[in-house]
């Protein structure tokens, strides 16, 4: 029997749990309007380590240990790690595989890899080839800023569609339906997902990653619900991962287009992390904001009644120093998994 629906959408009958989660954050981020759900905010962003790329890699491990820990699991007990990030040939996750030597599977989908490494997850486990997965991710203000931008001792003023890295790393433990151990979250499944097409809207300007993105989110949310046969309403809210502000409204329009109006429920994690009041001009990015907010704040949400099915799509734009360089336009990908809360 087929599982997928329609071009891009498929369906995961045995309905994979998310059963744990962690998440580390920056001191800003602290300071913003989830502070108090992250499990842990730094007060260095080094975390005293060499470097600002060092510290990254430990908050990833930190945060997929202190996931297994909340259950009574250790590195050793699962079957997968998948994480991902946005340093050159994802070091920071790379590094942290090392240290918690577990198999690991590296990701790379920009902004999108949380979304992107659920979907692989979930997969391998209603297939039967995970019991126990953890998904990562991870971000750094100054390691972005450094790989991607200007150094930060010069100073650059943001220009007005720019949005701040996150300094951030998330992860959630996935199981499989018959899974007997603890647990720290009991009625939230994976049901299905979307894998998203790349779209490419002619941006060039590595400041402006949510015009980048949000064809690639629009893309994506339009096929998931044409897969389905559905309407915006099927969800309780619909979680991109880091359009901003600007962004935003450009996927409302953009989704009014092919006749979706989801407005009225649609998050967005860059949005939700930081607020307007912190000046960061169009709202939060890179891989650690989705995949802290989904983390901390959305998984509660869930857990909590106060969601039944969610969407979450994160956005990634896929370009590089070197593209940027060579003058190419940004290149983006969304891809969205279908959570929802079930009965024990």
């Amino acid at each position: 029997m087929s599982k997928k629906t329609g071009k891009q959408s498929f369906v995961l009958p045995s309905k994979p749990r998310i059963i744990s989660s962690g998440s580390f954050v920056g001191s800003k981020e602290g300071e913003g309007p989830l502070g108090k759900r992250f499990d842990t905010v730094l007060k260095d962003d080094t975390l005293g380590l060499d470097s600002w790329e060092e510290a990254e890699s430990r908050m990833l491990e930190s945060a997929v240990r202190l996931s297994l820990a909340k259950i009574g699991k250790k590195p050793d007990d699962i079957d997968f790690f998948m994480g991902g990030d946005l340093l050159s040939q994802i070091i920071a996750s790379g590094f942290a595989a090392r240290e918690l030597a577990s198999p690991f599977l590296g990701v790379y989908g920009a902004c999108s890899t949380m979304a992107e490494g659920i979907l692989i997850a979930s997969m391998l486990t209603d297939g039967g080839f995970s019991n126990l997965a953890v998904c990562g991710a991870s971000s750094h203000f100054s390691s972005s800023e450094r790989e991607f931008r200007y150094p930060l001792e010069m100073g650059t003023q943001s220009p007005p569609t720019a949005q701040r890295t996150v300094t951030g790393a998330g992860a959630v433990a996935i199981a499989g339906e018959g899974y007997a151990g603890e647990k720290s979250f009991y009625h939230i499944a994976v049901s299905g997902g979307t894998v998203g097409r790349v779209c490419d809207y002619g941006i060039t300007d590595a400041s402006d990653m949510g015009a980048a993105m949000a064809p690639a989110a629009a893309s994506t949310i339009c096929a998931c619900l044409s897969d389905l046969g559905a309407e915006p309403a099927y969800f309780d809210a619909i979680y991109t991962g880091d359009l901003g502000s600007f962004g935003s409204e450009l996927l409302f329009e953009l989704c009014g287009n092919n006749g979706y109006d989801i407005s009225g429920i649609h998050h967005d994690c860059g949005c939700m992390i930081f607020s307007k009041d912190q000046k960061v001009v169009c709202g939060g990015s890179g891989c650690g904001c989705c995949a802290t907010v989904l983390s901390a704040e959305i998984l509660r949400r869930l857990e909590s009644g106060e969601h039944n099915r969610i969407l979450f799509a994160a956005t990634g734009a896929l370009l590089s120093p070197l593209s940027s360089l060579q003058g190419e336009s940004i290149p983006a990908v969304s891809h969205a998994a279908v959570i929802e809360r079930i009965g024990i």
